[in-house]
Order: C-alpha cells, then sequence, then structure tokens
C-alpha cells in the first residue's frame, strides 16, 4: 500500500510541473536545463564549428596543391596573410593547420558528436526525466560556448591565431617571442582549452551520474543500449585524461607568463641564451598524449555505440555479442590509457620502454576488431532497410576497418620511425578518427532527427550526401598513404625549392586538394536538408525505424520531462527484432514478456513473476521532478 501512494504521489508531482507556466525565450531556448535544448545547442555548434574547421582544411589544401596558384580572392577573408604577390603567407599556413586540427578534434568531434548524443540519448534511453543536475548540464554547453568565443576571436588577430600545430608541442608554443603565432594567438588557445575542458568535465560527472543513478525501473546495467554503455564509457575516459591536459596548458602558460622551466632548457632565440633550465619539451608530450591517445575514443566511441544501434535497428536483427560488444568497449577504454608513448617513439624513448607500448598498441586492435566482427556479422544475412543512416554507420564501419589496418603499420615502432609525421600518419588518423567518427555523427543525425525536431529529413538528399562524401574522403585520404610512404612530411608550405619534389609530389598533392574541394561542397547537401527539415521536412511518425529503445515511447515531441505521467518500466534488453514467433519484428523494451508468450524463450518465461517487481519498484526523487 505504501508503494501504491508513493507511486501515485509521483504521478500527481509530474503532473503539477507539467502545467507549470511557461518560461520565457531565453530561458526556454537560449539558457536552457532540457538536456534535449541542450543537445540541439550542441548540435547547431558543431555544424557551425565543422564549417569553419573544413573551410580552414580547404584553404591550405589550395596551397598544397597549388602552390603556384594566385590566391588573391582569399584577400577578403583573410585580409594582409594574402601578401602582394597573391601568396599566401607561410607563416599563417602553419596557423591554419592548427586551427583546423583543434576545431575538428575538439569543438566538432567532441563536443559536437558526444555533447550533442550523450546530452539527447542518455536520458531518454535511460528512461529518466532529465540530467541528474540540469544547472551542471547548461553550465557545460556555456562554459563550451565561451570557449568557442575565446578561439574564435583568436582568428582575427593582427599576429594571427595558435601556430604550433594542433599539439602546440613546446618551446615553439611556450616562448611568446618565437613565431608570430606564439603571440596572443597561442594564449587564447590555451585560455580556450581550458573553459572546453572545464565544459567537458562538467558534462561527463553528469552523463556518469544519470546513468549510475537515474535509470528507470528495471533497466539494469544489461538491458542498457550500446549507445549509453558507449556514452557512459567515453565519460570516464574523459573524466580521467582531460585533467591531464588542463595540468599541460597550465605549465604552458606558467613558462609562457611567468617564467617558470617545466618546458624550457638551454634555449637560445636569436643567438640569446635564455635563462630558462630543468625543464623538458618531452614532458609536455607525455602529458599531451596521455589525454590525446583516449581523446581518438573519446570522439570514437560513441559514434561506435550509435552505430550499434543503427545497425542493429535497420538490419531488423540483434545485435551480434552484445555483452562481446560491451567487453570490447572496456577493453579499448582500459589500453587507450596505456598506449600514448607510442605517438613518442620518435624521441629517443629507451627501445625497450618502446617495445611494451608497441606490444600493447598492437593489443588495442583485439577489441577493435571484434566490433568490427560482430558489426559485419549483424548485417550477415540481415532484412537490410538502406536507410541514410544506415548507410553512414555502414561508411563507418569501412573506415574503421581500413584506418584501423594502418594503424597496425604505425603501431610498429620500426615502420612508425620512418613513417612518423608524414602524409601516412595523417591519412591514418583521419580514416579512423576523423572519418569514422564524422559518419558516426552524421549517423545520428539522420537517425534521431524525428525525435530531436519533429521532422524527418529528406532521404534522398541523404543518398546522395553519402555517397559523394563517402567517395570523396576515400579519394582525399587513401593517396596520402602513398605519398607518405614515399616520404612527403606533413605541416610542410610548399615543395617546390627541388624540381625532384615539385615533380614527384605535385599531381598527387593537386588531385587531393580537387577531392577536398568537392568533398566539401557535398557537405552544403546536409547542411541545406537539416535546416530545410527542421522548419518544411515531414512531420515524423511516434517510432519511424520501428525502434525498440525507450526514447520512441516518449510523445513526438517531448516536453521537458520527456514523459507525460509515469516513466515507462524495462523488462527486456533492447535489441530483440525479428524474434521468431512474434507479431512484428519488433518488440519495445518496455512490452512485458507477460503479453508476448508466443515468442518467449524458456528462460524468458521465468522472468514473468519479477515482472510486478519491476512494477513495484519506487522511482527515484529525480523521476518525480521534471525540472
Amino acid at each position: 500500500m505504501a508503494t501504491v501512494a508513493q507511486n501515485t504521489a509521483t504521478l500527481a508531482h509530474v503532473e503539477e510541473h507539467e502545467h507549470h507556466e511557461p518560461h520565457s525565450f531565453w530561458r526556454k531556448y537560449i539558457f536552457s536545463e532540457d538536456h534535449k535544448t541542450i543537445a540541439k545547442q550542441y548540435l547547431i555548434s558543431g555544424i557551425f564549428w565543422s564549417v569553419v574547421g573544413i573551410s580552414l582544411s580547404v584553404m591550405f589544401r589550395l596551397q598544397l596543391g597549388f602552390p603556384d596558384m594566385k590566391l588573391s580572392f582569399l584577400r577578403p577573408i583573410l585580409g594582409s596573410w594574402i601578401d602582394e604577390t597573391g601568396k599566401l603567407d607561410p607563416d599563417f599556413y602553419l596557423a591554419l593547420v592548427t586551427m583546423h586540427g583543434t576545431i575538428m578534434v575538439f569543438f566538432v568531434l567532441t563536443a559536437g558528436l558526444s555533447g550533442t548524443f550523450s546530452n539527447f540519448l542518455i536520458p531518454l534511453q535511460v528512461g529518466a526525466r532529465d540530467m541528474a543536475s540540469g544547472f551542471l548540464n547548461m553550465l557545460s554547453y556555456w562554459f563550451f560556448f565561451l570557449a568557442s568565443v575565446v578561439m574564435f576571436v583568436s582568428l582575427f588577430f593582427e599576429t594571427g591565431p595558435a601556430a604550433g600545430g594542433w599539439v602546440v608541442y613546446p618551446p615553439l608554443s611556450a616562448l611568446p617571442q618565437a613565431h608570430k603565432g606564439s603571440e596572443a594567438g597561442m594564449t587564447y588557445w590555451l585560455v580556450s582549452m581550458a573553459l572546453f575542458i572545464v565544459s567537458q568535465l562538467l558534462g561527463g560527472i553528469n552523463y556518469i551520474t544519470t546513468v549510475i543513478n537515474l535509470r528507470t525501473r528495471g533497466m539494469s546495467f544489461s538491458k542498457l543500449p550500446l549507445t549509453v554503455w558507449a556514452f557512459f564509457l567515453t565519460a570516464v575516459l574523459g573524466l580521467i585524461s582531460f585533467p591531464v591536459l588542463l595540468s599541460a596548458a597550465l605549465l604552458l602558460i606558467f613558462d609562457r607568463s611567468f617564467g617558470t622551466s617545466f618546458y624550457l632548457s638551454e634555449i637560445f632565440i636569436g643567438g640569446e641564451a635564455l635563462p630558462n633550465v630543468g625543464g623538458s619539451p618531452i614532458l609536455f608530450q607525455h602529458l599531451f598524449w596521455f589525454l590525446g591517445h583516449p581523446e581518438v575514443y573519446i570522439v570514437l566511441l560513441p559514434a561506435l555505440g550509435m552505430t550499434s544501434e543503427i545497425i542493429a535497428t535497420n538490419a531488423r536483427k540483434p545485435i551480434f555479442g552484445y555483452r562481446a560488444m560491451i567487453a570490447s568497449m572496456m577493453g579499448i577504454a582500459f589500453l587507450a590509457f596505456i598506449v600514448w608513448a607510442h605517438h613518442m617513439f620518435v624521441t629517443g624513448m629507451n627501445p625497450f620502454l618502446g617495445s611494451i607500448f608497441m606490444f600493447l598498441t598492437l593489443i588495442i586492435a583485439v577489441p577493435s576488431a571484434v566490433k568490427a566482427f560482430n558489426y559485419i556479422t549483424t548485417l550477415w544475412r540481415g532484412n537490410i532497410r538502406f536507410t541514410p543512416a544506415m548507410l553512414f554507420s555502414i561508411g563507418l564501419v569501412s573506415f574503421f576497418i581500413s584506418g584501423g589496418l594502418t594503424g597496425l603499420i604505425l603501431g610498429n615502432s620500426a615502420l612508425d620511425i620512418q613513417l612518423h609525421d608524414t602524409y601516412f600518419v595523417v591519412a591514418h588518423f583521419h580514416l579512423v578518427m576523423g572519418a569514422a567518427s564524422a559518419f558516426g555523427l552524421l549517423a545520428g543525425v539522420y537517425h534521431w532527427f524525428p525525435k530531436m525536431f519533429g521532422r524527418m529529413m529528406n532521404d534522398k538528399l541523404g543518398y546522395i550526401h553519402f555517397w559523394l562524401t563517402f567517395i570523396g574522403i576515400y579519394l582525399v585520404f587513401f593517396p596520402m598513404h602513398y605519398i607518405g610512404i614515399a616520404g612527403f612530411p606533413r605541416r610542410y608550405y610548399a615543395f617546390t625549392s627541388y624540381d625532384f619534389t615539385k615533380h614527384i609530389f605535385s599531381d598527387m598533392n593537386s588531385f587531393i586538394s580537387v577531392a577536398a574541394i568537392f568533398t566539401f561542397a557535398a557537405q552544403w547537401i546536409f547542411v541545406w536538408n537539416f535546416v530545410y527539415s527542421i522548419f518544411k521536412g515531414r512531420k515524423a511518425p511516434q517510432n519511424p525505424w520501428k525502434s525498440n529503445t525507450l526514447e520512441w515511447t516518449a510523445p513526438i515531441n517531448p516536453g521537458h520531462g520527456n514523459w507525460p505521467g509515469e516513466i515507462p518500466a524495462v523488462y527486456r534488453w533492447p535489441y530483440d527484432y525479428s524474434k521468431p514467433g512474434a507479431k512484428d519484428d519488433f518488440i519495445p523494451q518496455n512490452v512485458p514478456y507477460s503479453q508476448t508468450p508466443e515468442s518467449n524463450l524458456p528462460h524468458e518465461n521465468e522472468l514473468i513473476p519479477l515482472e510486478k517487481e519491476i512494477e513495484a519498484q519506487n522511482l527515484n526523487d529525480q523521476f518525480k521532478q521534471p525540472h
């Protein structure tokens, strides 16, 4: 009787909050604490930054592909960075490379991907009214927004933005007098990254707390969708590794502004000896890559988790090896922390230590291969629906395999010494990290757009977008493997000083640059489809993909609180597709086994007596309170 009374009180409390006075525009759309609105803010910010980041890459690809071409038409955008002869300033070239890498890795693939879908899907898929703390969630976005503003402002400095590569290695980044891009632009880069890290830590704490504490009745960890597992493990990775990058940035600020010598020792500039002694630039590399390698999986794991959901849904099959997929993500998350020094094989480390990191690096291929195998096995003989989201998910698997195979080559220290800082490395991480994660982001947008905005995106435009992007990415990055093996180094402004280098690399670089421009142009199809569909797209049905997870049980346009009345209870795992004997080819998680006797397996019939216990479970206080 006490349980019934509590549940009745819960329902009354929820209804009380559903009939509150409407918020103002600013409170509802700008400074919102609703996880769905915050997810949309992250998504739109991520799309903006992807346009900026890819535009910068097109600019430096024009320089690489056509080094003798006049770029005067860029003067309205770049101003004095295009000199009197119409050429791109060599100092600004490194700034373009630096800002492109920073924006794409942190602002697009970390905030735009994980910030969007962790926020949007975790409460909806675990059955929560909102994140554990709506206020901290709001703060996490606005710290990211401030970081974006600081980084964006640095693009317009007279001395230019940061120009030390996206890894900002000292001593170049530690000495303001070393280079134009080491002046104010670098200071703003460090301030922006500090704000960004605070944002990620606030978000990560919220994601972890929500998954652990706010799961609905019956939602055990063994019933979580693989998307939530991926977001949860990603948050753990970020919570452990991002503070290390923050410490590295703070020490770099001390070296730049307060005369310390954490990373500096025996430095000469213009023949003048600086007073710094005792520091080591290698220390910064250790700190940076302790975040840098987990960062690969911070952007990749959410994409892999969403791909698991989308492939199972559109193959109309249970995901193959659910427990193996969880174990592989845990293995990847653990190994990500103990392989960072494979980025440092050429720093003079002890060869024995290098062999240990090489071994651990090659071992990480095992859980990655498990995931690839399970995706292919789920697709095998499935009743596949080739939606745009499904195509982008299959494209992700393709990039994950092809880019991962080159990772085995770079993980070998003897080979890495020859290929380090060549375009072979650029090709590898753009395929396995950049393209794969971007395809996960795009797949997620196409799949969950109906739940985000209550409308459908145009499928035909989605198909065109996929094929142009998929072909374009391979045309850009596959040739880079070949020029990398030939010795083409990254971050070089031009190869016109010597005839032999000009003839060897010019044609291939021109081809890559044309492919890059072609691929960038294709993204405007997506931008148009996205913006147009928000306002004019066909109205979405309740469950357009006939999916099993809880978000599709909420109203088409859920309010703050997600479900009117009581939150659905969960009785089964999320991948009951095409179950023999079932009336439909999908059975949602909130359907009890007692309602599906025709398709139950023997052990599932044994779970029927437990359904009353699940229904009688008390809801957490957080569930009662939509705000």
